[in-house]
């Protein structure tokens, strides 16, 4: 029986996923996870680039609340590898190998770095060194494919550029990964501003700007019958803005339905209708999540079980890639010559 084809993904603990990670990132995680070989991380260490917003204390409570949220969603341990980064110390170190070989007007160019730089921003070398840093975590583990959202293909085709640079430096010791979008909604976008994607910076600081997993019923209807669209009043599917499109697609992929069957449902409604039948789409799917999400907070120690099984099984995986690049590289210890006696350190 061939072996199945491994898939890594990571999300960082940085508050609680909204609607756009969920429908672009964790929702493919579950659907993949009995099909691949599944491998998650929880990205702590990618969390510590912008410490002016993250603390000791809350950095311990949001991992534990994200891998709530990623085990309420539908991450299942029986069939996913769900770990914290930090404690599979192979990333990082895999991280210095890879960033010797990784020229600096490559990382230049990452449009995270670029905008923060542009904005006037002291950016530190943790920001700068993150696309290293989420490389490493991809190769790791020899991953096949990566379920991203549309915003990180210039990610994988780095992770690939750098893999392929090791490579003709040292040989072949990694798999070249493949990126799986989610077709016709791997982006979702703010619902105060279609322009501009959901994020949870953006949420942080901007009112009805997305919906946060465990948001409630009430919340989720207000920021949805508030959420931007346009001048006109009833849907056209021959004319639809950017932010009718956007409930559009949210209430496609909620609803499992063709775009084709959901524009023909609304047409020439009015948008208030579109916007209260979403609001109920999002509720329905996030009530059973929100519930098991509730009862999973309740029990930290069991999530620290979980966590703490999950890096036991990730840390062989991770180390037997990292011994082969440092051996690759010349790193491994050289055996004794023949008749060599060891003596005792003393």
């Amino acid at each position: 029986m061939a072996a199945r084809r491994r898939i890594f993904s990571g999300v960082q603990p940085t508050g609680v996923p909204h609607l756009g990670n969920y429908l672009g990132a964790i929702s493919l995680w579950v659907a993949m996870q009995a099909e691949y070989e599944a491998v998650f991380c929880i990205a702590d260490l990618h969390a510590l680039t912008t410490p002016d917003t993250v603390n000791p204390a809350h950095l311990r409570t949001a991992v534990r609340d994200t891998a709530a949220i990623l085990l309420a969603s539908g991450v299942d341990p029986a069939h996913a590898i769900l770990f914290v980064q930090s404690r599979v110390p192979a990333h990082a170190e895999l991280a210095w190998l890879l960033g010797t070989v990784t020229p600096v007007g490559w990382l230049e160019r990452m449009i995270q770095f670029k905008t923060r730089s542009a904005e006037g921003d002291s950016v530190g070398a943790g920001l700068l060194a993150y696309p290293v840093l989420q490389a490493a975590d991809i190769l790791l583990y020899r991953t096949d494919v990566v379920p991203v959202g549309e915003d990180q293909r210039q990610h994988i085709e780095l992770t690939r550029d750098i893999a392929r640079r090791f490579h003709g430096l040292f040989g072949e010791v990694f798999t070249l990964p493949e990126a799986l979008y989610r077709s016709g909604g791997a982006r979702i976008m703010g619902l105060d501003d279609p322009g501009t994607k959901m994020s949870k910076s953006a949420g942080r600081h901007r009112a009805r700007h997305a919906i946060g997993l465990v948001d409630s019923p009430d919340s989720i209807r207000d920021v949805i019958m508030h959420a931007v669209t346009d001048g006109g009043r009833e849907v056209r599917a021959d004319d639809l803005s950017p932010g009718v499109a956007n409930l559009v697609t949210i209430y496609q992929l909620l609803t499992s339905r063709s775009r084709g069957e959901v524009l023909a449902e609304f047409e020439g409604k009015g948008y208030a209708m579109l916007k209260a039948s979403v609001a109920e789409a999002v509720i329905s799917t996030l009530d059973p999540i929100q519930q098991r999400y509730r009862e999973l907070s309740a029990e930290p120690e069991a999530l620290d079980a979980i966590l703490d099984s999950g890096a036991e099984r990730a840390r062989p995986l991770a180390g037997a890639t990292l011994e082969r690049v440092k051996r690759a590289m010349g790193l491994d210890a050289p055996p004794p010559p023949p008749g060599a006696r060891l003596s005792a350190i003393a």
